[in-house]
């Protein structure tokens, strides 16, 4: 449904007939449906998508018949689409002592980690057949070598991701590891810090019985929009931001997007279907779907959130190693450092509230975070302004403008790219799925949230080399 002023009444008729009433002021709609209400940032040339914008408001409407209003927020960025029951790119605030597991679903701490690798692109370049291969052996065909030591997963669910290196052996790919750095680092994290965990909650082999453990999906990509992107500094917009980053423009970057894997849908969907068990026997279910849980499951919930969110955090460090050792076997790259690893798809208590983000960045004031585009686009580190109508938060990337199915049913041609980028994938049809054009465009995306006061761009990355599962 396009928002643009001569479609404005039919929009309006549209949504009325599904109960929902609109209104837009200065790029932000507030929708409303009965008791539930929600706004959302959106670009004026972006569509007001109807699937999502009912997800939405089924977000805010989750309760129980004794307590119907526990959600005391729901809004959503830019890059806001239909998810399969959340709509990405949403945050919803709960009262305190309440969860929605389905609200982050499966891709437990999905995020973004961004690397330097002090090099320039010139020098990488000139020995492309070489990494690439190096990195396609690891990525794509599950070349990994990444043993951890049941003290260490223990130590990791226990008692967070210091303890966990301080466990390790050095052996696979913590044998050319540098230590000091991946301690540092930790402290560059958003929110790891925050996230409880038990090892109760982790498969039994890895945390007891076995002295060492090769867990078969860690350091993997996984599929879908997930990457491993190596990526130029194209230009500096706030160079006080860049150089405390240490970007400059024409060196090397890698980000990549990925999240807790198998450990995450054990976890989310357990969570999902206890919530669902819990609904009252005599009362009929929530149309929706959907189900919240409150006092000791909604922190039993977080504790198992968290285990998986740091297994999550573990597999995005494995990834940033195998870029490491790739790039100092080829080039002798030795200078890599984390820039800053953000979080989306988590809960937060913050502000004596639990902030559900799905497919959405905590941006608080002074705050990293990172939006990247689709892999022919652009992608920017930008800064948190803090911005408590927007829960403190932005969004997580550009948004999918074309689902998955259509794409592949248009047969979108992705052989058509620019020569600067290149994706690196063993499908053809993921080439086809993550097309560039199945994705909003990202300009827009920050501009919005800049105006909107959520954001303020610091750096910009233009994608090169693009590696997916």
């Amino acid at each position: 449904m396009n928002s643009s002023v001569s479609s404005w009444p039919r929009l309006l008729k549209a949504f009325a007939r599904r109960g929902i009433a609109v209104s837009c002021e200065n790029g932000v709609y507030r929708v409303r449906r009965g008791d539930a209400s929600a706004h959302i940032l959106l670009p004026a040339e972006f569509p007001l998508e109807a699937k999502g914008v009912a997800q939405l408001l089924d977000f805010a409407s989750v309760g129980w018949p004794d307590r119907p209003h526990p959600v005391r927020c729901a809004c959503a960025t830019p890059d806001f689409h239909p998810g399969s029951l959340a709509p990405v790119g949403s945050i919803v605030a709960t009262d305190p002592d309440v969860v929605v597991p389905a609200a982050i679903g499966t891709d437990i701490n999905c995020g973004m980690r961004l690397v330097t690798t002090g090099v320039r692109q010139e020098l990488l370049a000139a020995h492309e057949a070489r990494w690439t291969a190096h990195l396609t052996r690891r990525l794509l065909h599950g070349e990994t070598d990444a043993p951890v030591p049941s003290a260490a997963f223990r130590a990791l669910f226990a008692d967070g991701a210091h303890a966990f290196v301080d466990a390790l052996a050095p052996e696979g790919v913590w044998a050319g590891a540098d230590r000091t750095r991946l301690r540092a680092e930790i402290d560059d994290c958003v929110a790891l810090d925050s996230f409880g965990g038990a090892p109760d909650h982790a498969p039994d082999a890895w945390v007891t019985g076995r002295e060492r453990v090769r867990a078969p999906d860690l350091g993997t990509v996984g599929s879908g929009n997930h990457f491993v992107e190596l990526q130029v500094v194209d230009a500096v917009i706030d160079r006080h931001a860049a150089h405390a980053a240490g970007l400059r423009v024409g060196e090397v970057v890698a980000m990549i997007h990925s999240g807790s894997r198998g450990m995450g849908f054990h976890v989310g969907q357990r969570w999902i279907d206890r919530a669902r068990d819990a609904w009252p026997r005599d009362r009929r279910h929530p149309a929706s779907g959907l189900y919240a849980l409150r006092g000791a499951e909604a922190d039993a919930f977080l504790e198992a959130m968290g285990t998986a969110a740091r297994y999550a955090w573990l597999n995005r460090v494995v990834l940033a190693e195998w870029v490491r050792e790739a790039l100092e076997a080829t080039v002798g790259a030795s200078q890599s450092r984390l820039v800053v690893d953000v979080p989306h798809n988590v809960v937060t208590r913050e502000h004596g509230m639990n902030l559900h983000r799905k497919g959405a960045t905590p941006a608080h004031a002074g705050q990293w975070a990172l939006l990247p585009g689709s892999m022919g686009d652009a992608s920017y580190l930008v800064t948190g302004l803090g911005h408590p109508d927007w829960l403190w938060s932005c969004s997580h990337g550009a948004g999918r403008a074309v689902r998955r199915q259509a794409v592949r049913r248009s047969q979108v041609d992705a052989s058509g790219e620019a020569p600067t980028w290149r994706c690196i994938a063993l499908r053809e049809e993921r080439r086809l799925e993550e097309a560039p054009e199945a994705y909003k465009p990202i300009g827009p995306v920050v501009a919005a949230q800049e105006e909107a006061g959520l954001l303020r761009a610091a750096v910009k990355l233009r994608p090169w080399r693009t590696f997916k599962a």
